[in-house]
């Protein structure tokens, strides 16, 4: 008897393009920011990109910066967007809008759990942990992949979100230093299966490779 062929879900995973809180280095976690005009600019490479490849579904976080980039992507294929809001970006609390001095200045003892990745440690005024993050995000992977089985699809989701879909890929734990890129508008893709989840490429910003110029010609013109 021949082997028993597994199928599997190929995975797009996508990080929204730009904001000025990203340039700023705030922390957006919930807070609704709109992508500024690199970011406007990014999603459209980034639907150039994925343009002629097939996808089957595309779901996105509900926040604008990542519901903008996906109606980018969606525009070729002409497949509309499910929003789903667990693609969410990790709530950070009171730590929202902050930038990484403002908290080590400001809030010193919880900089020093960030840092140190402690898995249980929630950010205040009602933050979520990581191990929370990464069980809700495992969650509704699981969910989302079970769906389409055997197709192409993509996630558009949020740093935070994408950091545990890594760590899940390789076998990682949650305070594992992080030695891999998270950058806006980067193409990442993953096999899912019932019993796996496996890297098959991260990180591929080529499509984002422009003179300055061009850049600024067609964010303005957009």
């Amino acid at each position: 008897m021949g082997a028993i062929v597994q199928e599997v879900t190929r995975l797009v995973l996508l990080r929204h393009g730009e904001t000025t809180w990203n340039t700023d280095t705030r922390i957006q976690g919930h807070t609704d920011i709109p992508l500024n005009t690199v970011g406007v600019w990014q999603a459209q490479r980034l639907s150039a990109a994925l343009a002629d490849q097939p996808l089957d579904a595309i779901y996105s976080s509900d926040l604008q910066r990542a519901w903008a980039t996906a109606q980018a992507v969606a525009a070729p294929h002409g497949v509309q967007v499910r929003a789903e809001p667990l693609l969410r970006e990790r709530c950070f609390g009171a730590l929202e809008g902050l930038t990484w001095a403002e908290i080590e200045a400001q809030h010193p003892a919880h900089a020093i759990h960030w840092r140190t990745r402690t898995p249980e440690w929630s950010p205040p005024g009602g933050g979520e942990s990581l191990v929370r993050l990464q069980a809700r995000v495992l969650g509704v992977l699981h969910r989302v992949a079970a769906a389409h089985m055997g197709q192409h699809i993509a996630l558009v989701a949020h740093g935070g979100v994408l950091d545990a879909l890594y760590r899940a890929a390789v076998g990682l734990d949650l305070q594992a230093p992080r030695s891999w890129l998270l950058k806006n508008a980067a193409i990442n893709r993953v096999l899912w299966t019932p019993d796996s989840l496996t890297l098959v490429g991260w990180g591929d910003t080529s499509h984002l490779d422009a003179p300055e110029q061009t850049l600024l010609d067609e964010a303005s013109a957009a």
